[in-house]
């Protein structure tokens, strides 16, 4: 990844509740050609890197799952 921090952003999808909190950092895409993800509970544990077309798949499913 790039030595810079990245910024994170919170799933839209994650929840006020300490629930489902998903983060990724799309300032990463572009330096790195991969989406990194990261549970936002733990900001310092790991960090899984997908491909742009992965996490697009992954957001697909996540806007048609049913709620």
């Amino acid at each position: 990844m790039n030595t810079e921090s990245p910024f994170w952003i919170k799933s839209s999808y994650s929840n006020g509740q300490g629930g489902e909190c998903v983060e990724w950092a799309p300032s990463q895409v572009s330096a790195t050609g991969t989406v990194p993800v990261r549970d936002s509970k733990r900001p310092t544990g790991p960090t899984l890197a997908v491909s742009p077309r992965a996490w697009a798949g992954l957001v697909s499913l996540a806007r048609s799952a049913d709620v």
